[in-house]
């Protein structure tokens, strides 16, 4: 029986990651994976849906041409053949990516499906002719990430009622979609399918849409939803769905009553569930909460209720995103090491939305501030109000800091706007210094840019702005 110092289960963004530190500090890694290396993040997730959003945003930009002081001789379409192509195109490369970075630190890919046993033992069913073989490792590490859930009276099908999986690789577009769920992922294929034409009804049973934001922020991408001609539902409860037609109906009930939806295809973003059954889990005696994983969080071991058995990303109770599963990783292996570590700070974690225009945000949102009764200041800018966003034609959104009305400590940061995304680490690394915003005010930000808005923001929290 071949043994290891650590064994990974799952190469998601939190399993690589953990394989790759653990083999850069010595150890004897082996990671097993029962299909691609990358996880649902490289293959199905994270990377092929930027690709894909990519793809609609230069069409908006060619469909606009004119507003940018050129013409293009004849009519804009999309190719929805070759959007996915280069999708699938990136997904791979970044695929075989993750592929050399394991070769290239030495750790030992396993294919097949792993299952836990007693005595620190994991049984792999090959992928190729299922013969099964048995490997130790005086730690385990699982990271076997989660896959999408769906409404139980209306399962997905893979035809008329789609995941996000079949939602990444259409072989024709429909003329209707009705998108249950308004989450990141279900926010990002409304935007993506209707950039492309298709009617798409957004419902969301909370009220408001991307209900983990600020809201402020649904506010302003519902607009921006709408302007673009999609139809959004928020406080809307889907009672039944019908496939039996030509059309599958949808039944709905919103505070003006009850309606009937009739679309080509639904497209189901209701969350994720965590990839902890028939692992083995339970004959070891591993201690659940439902469907996640009891894991030591709090002191950033990762550590299960069985000795040398620990569980990071999806499968524990933290936020399902890859960016969290990879702090994870590194958290776990490093402590496995012996090297002492700050546990991630799960309250400061950023979170993106690649509609667009987009969404980024970090820590508490007013409405969580006013309910934990913390006293508290507020400043906003608008693009409207920024050179750079009026050059780039990119006026919708602002940029929005909470503070701590007497530490004046930042308590959030929540932003709708072009590129977005790419400002919100900055604000993170501020938040973990323990930057205040009349730091944020003071900093010299380069002109033009996009992010000059923070500053503009923190100098409105102070009752100091110059351009509004």
């Amino acid at each position: 029986m071949d043994r290891y110092d650590i064994l990974v289960l799952g190469s998601g963004p939190g399993g690589y990651v953990a394989a790759i530190r653990a083999a850069q500090l010595g150890f004897n890694t082996a990671l097993v994976e029962r299909a691609e290396l990358g996880g649902i993040c490289l293959n199905w997730g994270c990377i092929p849906t930027k690709a894909l959003l990519k793809s609609a945003q230069a069409l908006h930009y060619a469909g606009h041409c004119e507003e940018y002081g050129f013409h293009i001789t004849g009519e804009v379409l999309p190719d929805l053949a070759k959007m996915v192509e280069r999708s699938r195109g990136v997904s791979d490369q970044m695929t075989r990516g993750i592929e050399f970075l394991l070769k290239k630190n030495k750790v030992t890919v396993i294919r097949g499906e792993g299952v836990l046993a007693p005595g620190k033992i994991v049984r792999i069913t090959s992928a190729g002719d299922n013969s099964v073989t048995e490997v130790s490792a005086d730690h385990i590490i699982l990271a076997t990430g989660s896959r999408a859930n769906s409404l139980p009276f209306a399962p997905v099908d893979g035809e008329r009622i789609i995941c996000y999986r079949q939602a990444l690789v259409p072989d024709k577009l429909p003329k209707s979609m009705a998108v249950i769920g308004s989450g990141a992922i279900g926010s990002e294929f409304a935007y993506f399918y209707r950039s492309l034409g298709v009617d798409v009804t957004l419902i969301e049973y909370l009220d408001r849409i991307v209900p983990l934001e600020d809201d402020d922020v649904s506010a302003q991408i519902g607009r921006s939803f709408r302007k673009m001609g999609m139809k959004v539902m928020v406080s809307a409860q889907i009672k039944a769905v019908d496939t039996a037609g030509e059309l599958t109906a949808i039944t709905v009930e919103t505070r003006k009553g009850t309606e009937v939806i009739e679309v080509e295809t639904v497209l189901s973003a209701v969350g994720v569930i965590p990839n902890t059954d028939h692992i083995g889990l339970e004959e070891l005696g591993v201690e659940m909460d439902r469907r996640k994983i009891k894991a030591d969080i709090a002191g950033g071991t990762y550590k299960t209720s069985v000795d040398g058995i620990y569980a990071i990303g999806d499968i524990i109770a933290t936020p399902a995103l890859a960016h969290v599963a990879s702090a994870e990783a590194i958290c776990c292996v490093e402590n496995i090491a012996g090297i002492r570590r700050a546990p991630v700070n799960y309250s400061n974690i950023p979170g993106c939305t690649y509609v667009s225009p987009e969404v980024a945000s970090v820590g508490m949102t007013e409405r969580a501030v006013k309910e934990k009764g913390i006293p508290y200041k507020v400043g906003k800018f608008p693009f409207t109000a920024s050179g750079k966003a009026v050059a780039a034609g990119e006026r919708d959104g602002f940029v929005k800091v909470i503070a701590d009305a007497e530490t004046d400590l930042i308590l959030g940061v929540h932003m709708v706007g072009a590129n977005v995304t790419e400002m919100i680490g900055g604000v993170v690394t501020a938040r973990n210094l323990g930057v205040k915003a009349s730091d944020m005010m003071r900093s010299v930000f380069p002109h033009p840019t996009m992010s000059e808005a923070l500053m503009e923001a923190a100098e409105n929290l102070h009752g100091e702005s110059i351009h509004i």
